[in-house]
């Protein structure tokens, strides 16, 4: 009986090496668990590494923009256009209108197919400071607290990352009102969860 079982045991087992060369033979890889032969799941890349994917802009000042892909903020390259010769203080004001200009704009189709998206709505424009504000401030012609926490986090990482700020991680921004200006950071929080960890702001002095 047991050499039964054995003889048995022996004839499955040649059964499914055969099978298997079968099947590796036709290009088809066996497998342990049932497949799906449904479609396969969309998954977002958010990567930009394909050679033939290029900014909007080819001529300017190379810069990068903050948009969103998944559940966090992910930098792609873009240029603005800044005339030779711009004084320091136009230059900087120059620089920030074209990075939200560039965060307004649909991504590419590159891009959207990588999952890429914005939340900062067309529109907006931005000047510079108004009397007794801070040297550095931008002020909006959308007041900061009634964009969404996804528009605001972008606006602030873009421009703190730009020569629209001074570089420190952080950028100073108005409304249209009198209402005093605030400085907003851009953290890896923010970063990494922009929908709800919104860009920590506080209070700046008079100049």
């Amino acid at each position: 009986m047991k050499h039964v079982k054995r003889d048995r045991a022996h004839r499955l087992l040649a059964f499914s090496l055969l099978l298997a060369g079968l099947l590796t033979g036709c290009g088809i890889r066996a497998t342990e668990v049932p497949t799906d032969f449904g479609p396969a799941p969309s998954r977002v890349r958010c990567s930009l590494t394909d050679p033939e994917v290029t900014t909007h802009t080819t001529r300017g000042v190379p810069v990068q923009v903050f948009l969103l892909c998944g559940s966090s903020l992910i930098a792609v390259d873009r240029a603005v256009r800044v005339p030779d010769g711009t004084a320091d203080s136009a230059r900087r004001v120059l620089v920030a209108q074209g990075l939200l200009d560039e965060l307004t704009a649909s991504p590419s189709v590159a891009e959207k197919e990588a999952g890429f998206t914005t939340d900062v709505r067309g529109g907006m424009k931005v000047s510079g400071p108004a009397p007794g504000d801070p040297d550095d401030t931008l002020r909006l012609s959308t007041s900061p607290g009634d964009l969404t926490s996804y528009a605001l986090a972008q606006l602030v990482c873009t421009f703190s990352d730009s020569a629209a700020a001074e570089g420190d991680g952080s950028v100073v921004l108005g409304g249209p009102t009198t209402d005093r200006p605030r400085r907003y950071e851009c953290t890896t929080e923010v970063r990494s969860r922009p929908g709800s960890a919104e860009p920590p702001s506080s209070d700046v002095p008079e100049s």
